[in-house]
């Protein structure tokens, strides 16, 4: 029952979202050096998460029309003009370094919803 709260699901959703571009950030900033390497990146959980809201009614059951609907982020391959080193190279340490900062906030967050949903959850049970 109280795994299909839609504010838990959310948090859920962000958290495997801030993994999944800590995973890019972290290919990148290994393959820094590697000569052609495009630099990797997942599209905003904003706007992936907006997108499937917008995408008509949702499926919440298995039975339910349309319930095999999921929405897949993949890799995109990030393309920074004037980023580009002279072997072929797009990935600048510096801006991942930045993006692995935003990704821990995006990661704390997601935390932050859950534990809070989980408090009033606990506080409407009377065992806050």
């Amino acid at each position: 029952m109280f795994e299909k709260i839609e504010i838990l699901q959310m948090a859920s959703a962000m958290a495997t979202h801030a993994s999944a571009r800590q995973n890019a950030v972290a290919q990148n900033i290994a393959n820094a050096d590697t000569p052609g390497y495009a630099a990797r990146d997942l599209a905003s959980f904003e706007s992936l998460y907006q997108s499937e809201s917008t995408s008509g009614m949702r499926a919440t059951r298995a039975g339910h029309v349309g319930a095999d609907h999921t929405v897949s982020a993949s890799f995109e391959a990030r393309v920074d003009p004037g980023t580009m080193s002279p072997d072929g190279n797009s990935v600048s340490l510096e801006d991942e370094m930045v993006k692995a900062v935003e990704v821990k906030r995006q990661h704390d967050t997601a935390l932050a919803i859950y534990r809070s949903s989980m408090t009033v959850l606990r506080t409407s049970l009377g065992r806050g």
